[in-house]
């Protein structure tokens, strides 16, 4: 178990750094689907993926899940990424679900590698190694609220709706919303929400736990993005390595009895104890001054 949360967190691995782009080699043809930008100034450390496909809704096409892959893999590397946005480029949309259009033109055994791919993809920002938040200002049905589920946050706006509305389809969540969805609601709620294909507003969802916080949306209709990039400039100062040491074991201590969480715990503490900013952590607390945390 040692052996393998060690080589989860990947705390000695080397990094690259990331340039702001659309992360779309050999797509001169089209413009990308996704934009990233690295965040300065006082938002150091913050990142955004923006999802961009208006004619579309955002919906998860083959592109667009390429993309998404393709950045995360890029991300993932870069040790500067404290807090990683999902956000929308598309006013009242967040992600309007896997493309149902693009899936009609789609084999059987076509259908099924390409919700394989979707099911890796959410299962790649669940593992992300920086919490994640999902910014939605907009809809967020099926494949859409099953990529805000695998982030650790959710912010939603109060007028954001959202929805496993996959039974409505004749289908049923295919990229992990039968298995996140019971884990944040828990299992009978999660029945109750799959079964009907009930849709939410982003106030309701706050009241039942399904997103963190619920604000207004202004007239930009991007209220749910500054309330997330607002919750991300609170976690900016702390201590990254234990940010992310704590995110391994609260993850992985969830799949397992408390007994072995314990014991998940007890590895990942004692990963952080080496580090410099454990060290400048309490020193600061001595000399009564706010710590500068490095990530090392």
């Amino acid at each position: 178990m040692q052996r393998a949360l060690t080589s989860a967190v990947r705390l000695s691995r080397r990094w690259r750094p990331l340039q702001a782009c659309g992360c779309a080699s050999n797509r001169m043809a089209r413009d990308p689907e996704i934009q990233v930008r690295a965040l300065t100034g006082p938002d150091q450390g913050i990142t955004e993926i923006l999802m961009n496909r208006p004619r579309a809704r955002n919906a998860l096409g083959n592109v667009l899940v390429s993309e998404l892959l393709e950045a995360l893999a890029q991300l993932q590397e870069d040790r500067q990424v404290r807090v990683l946005i999902f956000r929308s480029g598309v006013k009242g949309v967040f992600c309007a679900g896997a493309d149902l259009k693009e899936r009609e033109q789609m084999s059987e055994a076509e259908v099924g590698v390409f919700v394989q791919r979707l099911r890796g993809l959410m299962n790649e920002i669940a593992a992300f190694p920086a919490p994640t938040i999902a910014a939605m200002d907009g809809f967020a049905l099926g494949g859409g609220l099953e990529l805000a589920l695998a982030c650790d946050l959710r912010v939603a706006a109060s007028s954001a709706i959202m929805g496993l509305i996959e039974t409505t389809r004749g289908l049923l969540p295919g990229a992990g919303g039968t298995q996140r969805l019971p884990r944040c609601l828990g299992v009978a709620l999660a029945k109750e929400l799959i079964f009907t294909g009930r849709r939410l507003n982003g106030a309701q969802a706050q009241a039942l736990g399904l997103v963190n916080h619920s604000v207004a949306q202004n007239e930009e209709g991007n209220a749910a993005y500054h309330r997330a990039r607002e919750l991300a400039q609170e976690i900016l100062p702390q201590a990254p390595i234990a940010v992310r040491l704590g995110k391994v074991a609260i993850d992985r201590g969830m799949e397992v009895d408390i007994a072995s969480g314990m014991t998940i715990e007890g590895i990942c503490y004692a990963q952080n104890i080496p580090t410099r900013d454990r060290l400048e952590g309490m020193a600061a607390f001595r000399e009564k001054r706010p710590p500068k945390f490095v990530g090392e």
